[in-house]
C-alpha cells in the first residue's frame, strides 16, 4: 500500500495549487456530486410517479355502490340491534354481579 499511498500524495499535492487558485472564498456551488444527487432524486421521483400511476391502473373502483331494497336493509337493522341490545344487556349483568364463572360453581 505504500506506493499508492505515495503516489495518491503526490497527485494531490501538484493539484492542490490549482484548486487554490481557482477558489473564490464568496462563492460556493454544489458541484458535480450536489448535481448527480439531485438528478438521482429527480430519477427516483419520476420512477415513482410512473409506478404509482401504473399500480392506480390496476384498481378497479366503482364510485356508486349498487342499491339494495330499502325494506330488508331495515328488517335486518332491526334484527341486529336487538341481537346486540340482548348481548349487552347479558354482559353488563354479568359485570354488575361480580364474575359469572364463580356463580355457576355454586
Amino acid at each position: 500500500m505504500g506506493p499508492v499511498t505515495s503516489t495518491f500524495g503526490t497527485a494531490a499535492a501538484q493539484l492542490v495549487p490549482l484548486a487554490v487558485k481557482d477558489l473564490d472564498e464568496n462563492k460556493v456551488t454544489p458541484g458535480l456530486l450536489g448535481f448527480v444527487i439531485f438528478a438521482c432524486i429527480g430519477f427516483a421521483l419520476w420512477w415513482l410517479m410512473k409506478n404509482m400511476a401504473k399500480q392506480f391502473k390496476k384498481i378497479d373502483f366503482d364510485e356508486t355502490p349498487p342499491q339494495e331494497p330499502q325494506a330488508p336493509a331495515a328488517a335486518a337493522k332491526a334484527a341486529s340491534g336487538a341481537a346486540s341490545g340482548a348481548a349487552s344487556g347479558a354482559a353488563s349483568g354479568a359485570a354488575a354481579s361480580g364474575s359469572g364463572k364463580a356463580e355457576r360453581e355454586e
